[in-house]
């Protein structure tokens, strides 16, 4: 007898089942928990000595070899029971394998095996052997429940056509219930494991990239008692003890300086930041970032460094430099094209905006029919005519350079364009995914723009940046010439990975409250 479907068609709660459908599939399981106990097995044992892996028995197996016996856990994803004999299908961290299991054999475990369900974990000794029907599987000769399932999971069914093509039927994948309940995701939709391991291995190359060249990986405070070094709202927390507000870190810049001042020639940290702001599918309100400053170094030499380190990330983790997103060919391979803000700007707009003022540049924005918030300073209307009818169309990889003074109070003046500093941003389809400058190491000029993002702020702006005393100070002991980077490490992970929201590649994205 087949294991019934216990997928509803109607999904109308977070667990993708009606009401009352999913109280007695849950009754039922919580009944099958009742007489496991009664029978005297413990439905959530404490151990169990797993000493295989699906991937590895499918792919060792030799039909001429001596018998194997192997142990392997995982949950139960199908059922075909058959009176004193059952298939089913396990799914562990590496893939699925089936199980054959007789009543004659198991005795006692395969009448529990009747209280079982699809998606039970369970483990399983026995002997590999290939079916009449050529599946490699696994006689098992014990069987152990593991851990009893009290919520039916959303039952996906494959199918392999006759030309070798996967058929997905009744996918879970509502992307709403997916990102609220990625467990569930991640046991249904085994791909997505394969995005957060690649995920992980995207930022294990990058920490060897610069480990090899010798950067020290350090850790900074979260906590802040002034956030810096960049432009956005915070989240504000307060300390009860020091009875003080605190703000959970936009961004590490600013600490990770001090150690350059501090005589440090190299500093990294990957980390979490928090930006209090919207929400889509490049914004997430905790990132992960990276930040980098090497000592001695400018935004030129910075730029080689950015394009060879995710060359060589993209080829450690993909085995090329070539990355597919929405059917377009991304290459990585350096150089990347260089192009300045007002060259790439005139270049999609026809507007040369060099030397304009704040009042010329309002006038252009409503022209190109760009929306500029009252507040806004020379330097973010700016921003806003790059971001809305440039950035968008920038596909290949490519370094933007020069920007206006106005836009970066943390960027060294430029030193042949009078009006900009040496900062470049590296877009790659259509989106920013680093920002880095010739670090402003002058302490007079940065406390003279720290100023003038604090007049900002008193117009209105809350994403100026605040004025940070002991930051000034560290500056007045003397930083050397510095170069200063950092990548939105989600963002990258997306490029590399072919998605196109952020909450693809986070395990636990920020949603609504559920109702």
């Amino acid at each position: 007898m087949n294991e019934p479907n216990e997928q509803a068609r109607k999904p109308t709660n977070p667990d993708g089942l009606e009401h009352e459908d999913l109280n007695v599939l849950m009754l039922r399981r919580r009944e099958e928990l009742d007489n496991l106990k009664k029978s005297g097995i413990n439905p959530y044992p404490y151990e169990f000595e797993r000493s295989d892996l699906s991937h590895d028995i499918l792919e060792s197996y030799k039909d001429d070899a001596p018998q194997r016996t192997v142990s392997v856990a995982g949950r139960i994803m199908s059922i075909r029971r058959m009176g004193k004999a059952s298939f089913c299908h396990i799914q562990d961290s590496k893939g699925k394998i089936q199980l054959y299991l007789k009543k004659e054999e198991l005795g006692g475990p395969y009448d529990a095996f009747k209280l079982m369900d699809i998606g039970d974990v369970i483990g399983v000794k026995g002997y590999i052997f290939r079916t009449k029907m050529g599946e490699i599987s696994i006689h098992a000769q014990s069987l152990t429940l593991l851990a009893k399932s009290l919520r039916p999971l959303p039952v996906v069914k494959e199918k392999v056509d006759d030309h070798g093509n996967k058929i997905v039927y009744d996918p879970f994948s509502d992307k709403e219930l997916r990102y609220r309940q990625r467990y569930v995701d991640l046991i249904v939709n085994p791909d997505v494991r394969e995005v957060f391991t690649k995920r992980a291995r995207i930022i294990s190359a990058i920490r060897r990239f610069y480990d090899e060249r010798g950067y020290l990986e350090v850790e900074t405070p979260v906590l802040q008692p002034i956030y810096g070094g960049a432009s956005a709202r915070p989240f504000k927390s307060h300390h009860n003890a020091l009875d003080v507000d605190l703000y959970l870190r936009i961004a590490d810049e600013l600490y990770l300086k001090r150690l350059i001042v501090g005589g440090f020639d190299g500093v990294y940290e990957i980390s979490k930041d928090f930006r209090n702001e919207g929400m889509d599918r490049t914004h997430n309100p905790e990132f992960t970032m990276l930040e980098l400053y090497v000592a001695f170094k400018d935004y030129h030499w910075m730029m080689e460094l950015t394009e060879q380190m995710i060359f060589q990330v993209a080829m450690a983790v993909n085995g090329t430099p070539v990355a597919t997103l929405g059917g377009r060919e991304i290459n990585f391979t350096p150089p990347w094209k260089r192009i300045s803000m007002f060259a790439v700007i005139q270049e999609f707009t026809g507007k040369d905006l060099r030397g304009k003022t704040e009042l010329e540049l309002r006038s252009i924005a409503k022209e190109l029919h760009v929306d500029v918030e009252p507040s806004a300073g020379l330097g973010a209307i700016i921003d806003e005519i790059f971001g809305e009818k440039a950035e968008p169309y920038l596909i290949q990889p490519t370094f933007i350079t020069d920007y206006p003074i106005e836009m970066s109070p943390l960027a060294k003046k430029h030193r042949s364009e009078a009006g900009l500093v040496e900062r470049f941003e590296g877009i790659v389809n259509g989106h920013e995914i680093c920002n880095a400058f010739s670090e402003l190491n002058d302490p007079i000029d940065q406390r003279a723009r720290f100023e003038e993002q604090m007049k900002l702020r008193a117009r209105g702006d809350e994403e100026a940046q605040v004025l940070d005393e002991d930051y000034l100070r560290a500056l007045e002991y003397g930083m050397p010439p510095t170069a200063g980077l950092g990548i939105g490490i989600d963002r990258l992970i997306m490029l590399l990975t072919n998605k196109d929201s952020i909450r693809d590649v986070i395990f636990f994205p920020q949603m609504k409250p559920e109702k």
